[in-house]
């Protein structure tokens, strides 16, 4: 997977996403969720996020207590030994890794936590969301991280301009 490529065709097509997404919440079409879903598992039928794992190393996860306490049973560790091990809080207050990559990805590109991960995580890229011109802006900085983010909305201009 070339990341350079989709990181520079990202930035090439920043300000045209932007209008795409924008079209999405001045005028969503009436199937818009559908659209979404429809999308998103297409792009993931052929991207795989084994072959990249760009967003562990680059771009660290927000942590919520229920996060926190989840992943700490599974390590075996008490929430304050896994916050003071993993995690620092940022200038937002929120809780953070403290280095990135990610300490739970392994070489192959897996995760050592994977049934206990963060619910950003099993999340990313949020491209599966219901009212997805809620995240506009995220969906745009996604684009510049993760392929498959650049994929979906180059797909959703296509589907869009195909239903107006």
């Amino acid at each position: 997977m070339n990341l350079e490529f989709y990181k520079s065709q990202a930035i090439l097509k920043q300000k045209e996403h932007k209008k795409v997404l924008e079209s999405l919440k001045k005028k969503p079409p009436k199937n818009l969720d559908y659209l979404v879903q429809e999308t998103h598992a297409e792009v993931f039928q052929k991207i795989d996020c084994l072959q990249c794992a760009n967003c562990c190393k680059t771009t660290g996860p927000l942590f919520t207590e229920k996060d926190i306490e989840r992943i700490s049973k599974h390590l075996r560790l008490k929430p304050a030994e896994f916050e003071q091990k993993y995690l620092q809080t940022d200038e937002d207050q929120d809780k953070v890794l403290q280095n990135l990559p990610c300490w739970f990805l392994n070489s192959d590109n897996t995760c050592s936590i994977y049934e206990v991960r963060p619910k950003a995580c099993r999340e990313f890229p949020h491209t599966d969301r219901k009212k997805i011109y809620q995240i506009n802006h995220l969906t745009i900085k996604n684009t510049l991280i993760c392929p498959a983010a650049f994929e979906f909305v180059e797909k959703m201009k296509e589907t869009i301009g195909n239903n107006r």
